[in-house]
Order: C-alpha cells, then structure tokens, then sequence
C-alpha cells in the first residue's frame, strides 16, 4: 500500500509515532459514541475529541478499568459519547478512551467543572491518581480526514 504521507506542514508537528491494536466495542456502538453514524454525522460537525491514553499501577488494573467505564453524567461532565479501548498491542499504556464533546463550549465548560471539583480536594482527578502511573491526553477537531 501506498500509505498516507504527511504533507511538509505537518512534518515539523510531530517528533514521534506509536502503532497500536486495541480490543473495543462493535463498530456501530463506537460510530454512534463518536457522532460517526448516519444520525451523527449531521450533529458532529462541530465536535470535539479528547484520546486518552492510561496505564494502570500494578495491581489497580480492574479498578482503573471500573472507573473508566462511569458514565460521563456521574461527573457532571458535558460529553456525549465515550468509548473505552483495551491495548491488545503496541503503545505502553493499557487503556485508551476517546471521548465526543458537542463543542469546544461544552469541552471548555466540561474542564470547568472539573477544576472546580478538584479544587475540592475530590472527585474524579482525584479517583484517577489513585490508579495510574501514566496518563496523556489530546485534543482533536476530528477523528477521520
């Protein structure tokens, strides 16, 4: 195959690349999750993505999995689909999630609310650095060209 070379632009962007195969939900519940459907497609224009990538300390593994699987709604956050990936293999890290905001408003009042219950001294930041060893976010306006 010929592949899919960066342009120029792109090139001075990035200074590493990681391949990885992931284990996840059938491809009609993550097309649906990520505004990728038929129905999606007309509402997603405007979304807002944020891929997560998280490694477990040694023995929180199902614990962080557990907390990964929560509802957006229990934290009061604005994202209207959640998809929950499992590393098969590739990437050091065991869990990637990839979550859909309408907009960048709802993203943004999302992060606010977040702040506000962290500046509580609780709350799911807080949940979150019981069970991880790593963990990197990224933002993105798309998920396909």
């Amino acid at each position: 195959a010929a592949g899919n070379p960066r342009g120029a632009s792109m090139k001075t962007l990035s200074d590493w690349h990681d391949d990885t195969f992931v284990n996840g939900p059938a491809w009609t519940e993550f097309a649906k999750a990520m505004g990728l459907d038929s129905e999606g497609k007309s509402k997603s224009a405007e979304s807002v993505y944020v891929v997560s990538v998280y490694r477990p300390i040694p023995g929180h593994e199902d614990a962080l999995e557990k907390f990964l699987s929560e509802p957006p709604s229990a934290s009061n956050d604005l994202a209207v689909g959640v998809v929950l990936l499992q590393h098969l293999e590739g990437g050091a890290w065991r869990y990637c999630t990839i979550t859909r905001y309408k907009s960048w408003q709802d993203y943004a009042t999302s992060e606010t609310t977040s702040v506000a219950q962290t500046n509580k001294g609780n709350g799911g930041w807080f949940t979150l650095r019981e069970h991880v060893s790593f963990h990197n976010d990224t933002l993105t306006s798309r998920i396909a060209p």
